[in-house]
């Protein structure tokens, strides 16, 4: 069966794409950018596979199909901005195939303007073809929370910016396939700048309560108590939850470099948010002290490695800078989690506990770092020696909190 839509890039963002195309019973082909790739339980891809999903055998494959959208990631660089060289091999390779008539659609985080400046040339150059004339040209913000099973791409509006009108409608078209509603934006600076705002109001917010938790600390107040009492309120208000650090795969950008000036905000937020796992083992050490034990030697046990609950991602995680720092204070690292079965920092891998009951009652600390629906944080808080909860997932009293 010929496929109608090609996803290039089966990572964080493509993934759910092709999903909900499968469902929506789009054939669709799949074509990897990178060996990064999102992760699948074996029900989910024997569906896929049965809706009529295949990989591709080679790029050449990407000229039969009506719709390419690129979805693929787009890193920290360097720099601290956005790496865009899986966006641009995509781009080529799509190019040398790209054939009259075809929607082609950017949905990976991207700086405002990309499309045009940085996409549209790569796509012209290679093909030969004329956006806006020849192609359609679109941005779509990719809205992925992964492992949210409320709100899925079938669910969740999709916003569409194209370089004109029919390519604005072409693109709306493929989209109204998938989800129930669709908001069409001016143009598709619109379009990359609504998945910077939505991005960045994240991490913004993020930091804005992983400040108050490092204050309230200080002040000797339950910021849990204060979150719970904050969030009844019915306006103006939105909850967000301290952690130990920001992971995931979409990235902050303050648009250094990129714009006349900067977004402050977003610099500053970024700043906290980096300064979160240096506070979670500052804490930890403070704890084994006052509990007459040094960082030095310490046994330390973490619970939950992921970036995300109950997902096997590791992007981004701050579970990896935060066991970092506590080896190089010399502590015995272990972990626990049950959707990483290996796991090194350092260059070196860290024990894994078996049994977590009878490995938090050996640890002179542990840390839960990511609240994964198996731990019975109850039973956890009574076997552990010292527990220390940066999430605010165990029963009050039960444990010393973030």
């Amino acid at each position: 069966m010929p496929a109608d839509l090609a996803v290039i890039g089966l990572g964080p963002y493509g993934l759910p794409l092709a999903q909900t195309a499968i469902a929506a019973g789009i054939p669709t082909l799949g074509y990897r950018t990178g060996p990064e790739a999102g992760s699948l339980t074996p029900a989910e891809l024997r569906r896929m596979l049965a809706g009529g999903f295949r990989t591709a055998a080679g790029p050449a494959e990407l000229g039969r199909v009506r719709t390419a959208v690129i979805c693929a990631p787009t890193p920290a660089g360097d720099d601290g901005g956005l790496d865009l060289h899986q966006v641009e091999n995509a781009a080529r390779t799509l190019a040398a195939h790209l054939r009259p008539h075809t929607t082609v659609i950017l949905e990976s985080p991207v700086h405002p303007g990309t499309t045009e400046e940085f996409l549209r040339p790569l796509l012209e150059n290679g093909s030969g073809l004329r956006a806006g004339r020849d192609f359609h040209l679109a941005y779509s913000p990719s809205r992925v929370d992964p492992g949210n099973r409320d709100f899925t791409p079938a669910n969740t509006p999709k916003v569409i910016g194209g370089l004109t009108p029919a390519c604005t409608e072409s693109a709306a078209a493929f989209y109204g396939r998938l989800t129930d509603k669709v908001v069409r934006a001016r143009g598709p600076r619109e379009a990359e700048t609504v998945q910077l705002l939505e991005t960045n109001f994240r991490h913004v917010n993020i930091a804005l309560v992983n400040e108050m938790s490092v204050l309230c600390h200080d002040l000797g107040v339950d910021l849990w108590d204060v979150i719970r009492c904050a969030e009844t309120k019915p306006f103006g208000f939105q909850t967000f939850r301290p952690g130990p650090g920001v992971g995931g795969h979409s990235v902050p950008q303050d648009l250094a470099g990129h714009a006349s000036r900067s977004l402050r905000m977003v610099e500053l937020a970024q700043q906290v948010n980096r300064q979160m796992p240096r506070y979670v083992v500052q804490r930890a050490a403070a704890l084994l002290n006052e509990h007459g034990k040094s960082a030095r030697g310490a046994r330390v046990l973490l619970l939950g490695v992921t970036y995300k609950a109950d997902l096997a991602d590791q992007q981004a995680t701050p579970a990896e800078e935060i066991a970092g720092r506590l080896i190089s204070m010399g502590a015995a690292v272990s972990y626990h989690d049950p959707h990483v079965p290996s796991w090194t920092v350092l260059d070196r891998p860290i024990p894994r506990a078996d049994s977590l009951y009878e490995a938090a009652a050996e640890a002179d600390l542990t840390i839960l770092l990511q609240q994964h629906r198996t731990y019975d944080l109850q039973g956890l808080s009574v076997k552990a020696q010292l527990l220390l909860d940066t999430r605010g997932a165990t029963p009050t009293g039960a444990a010393h909190r973030l």
